[in-house]
């Protein structure tokens, strides 16, 4: 009579030991997807910065077509394609971001950017007037300050380049797009003054030097700058400076930069080389 009581005894605590055992399984299970998601939100980063661009792409796209609810993705997926010169399609993306329940500010601010990227200056300067006032960061005044440019209010871009270059510690890139702004409209020496100070900020950028160049010539200073520049790049920028004093009426100076350039260049300066030829045939 004793057997069967002991039996059960034996299932029951079989059926015990069981609930047991599955419990450090979920235990690992969970652990496992604290991990994949560690996992994921590292190589999400690395993609949106130094992984190739059209694979950021394929990869968000991917992930995002596996989890369409997570907004994450999304903003990876935008940014990903506007690394890849792919605005229009990030424009999409974006909007679909912004209308998401867990949308913010900066996303709209993406989607502004983007916009303007495939050339929808109409479009861009809609999307910012939805972000209130109160909103303030880098790229909401940078971009504002564009739009404003686009429409030649240049006392509204001024004020906006102003701010958006006081709320960054790397203002080189909007201080140069504020002086090719001043170039654009003629004041040439409010250009040179901010490319100068773009170059303080990262004396790397050849497009600020060429630009700072051009607001010199623009002036009759035909005299390169004294910045920081590779033998390569000081033939360019006599290249730049010479086509700029042949456009004002000074062949002769042009002729002279030109074959400064040519002789300066560490290999053979085709374009200048036959720019020069051609003045003086």
């Amino acid at each position: 009579m004793r057997r069967p009581i002991f039996v059960a005894l034996c299932l029951t605590g079989a059926v015990a030991l069981s609930a047991c055992q599955k419990s450090p399984d979920a235990e690992m299970q969970r652990a496992l997807k604290d991990v994949n998601v560690i996992d994921e939100s590292n190589l999400s980063d690395i993609m949106l910065t130094v992984g190739d661009p059209d694979e950021a792409v394929t990869y968000f796209q991917r992930t995002a077509q596996a989890n369409p609810d997570r907004i994450d993705l999304m903003r990876g997926l935008g940014q990903s394609l506007v690394r890849a010169g792919r605005p229009a399609e990030a424009a999409t993306v974006w909007r679909t971001a912004v209308a998401h329940p867990e949308a913010t500010n900066e996303d709209r601010v993406a989607l502004a950017d983007a916009l303007i990227r495939a050339n929808e200056w109409t479009q861009a300067e809609a999307e910012l007037n939805k972000v209130p006032p109160t909103f303030e960061s880098f790229e909401r005044y940078r971009l504002e300050a564009m739009v404003a440019d686009s429409k030649k209010n240049w006392k509204k871009a001024d004020s906006f380049y102003e701010i958006a270059a006081g709320m960054t510690t790397k203002p080189s890139g909007v201080l140069n797009n504020w002086g090719f702004s001043k170039l654009t409209r003629g004041d040439a020496a409010g250009a040179e003054k901010l490319f100068m100070q773009a170059l303080t900020f990262d004396p790397t950028l050849f497009t600020t030097k060429n630009n700072l160049v051009m607001a010199r010539g623009a002036q009759r200073k035909y005299q390169l700058p004294v910045v920081q520049m590779t033998q390569a790049e000081k033939a360019e920028l006599l290249y730049t400076l010479a086509l700029t004093a042949i456009k004002q009426g000074d062949v002769n100076t042009g002729k002279e930069l030109l074959r400064d350039a040519v002789e300066t260049h560490p290999q053979h300066f085709e374009t200048a080389a036959r720019a020069l030829a051609a003045l003086e045939a």
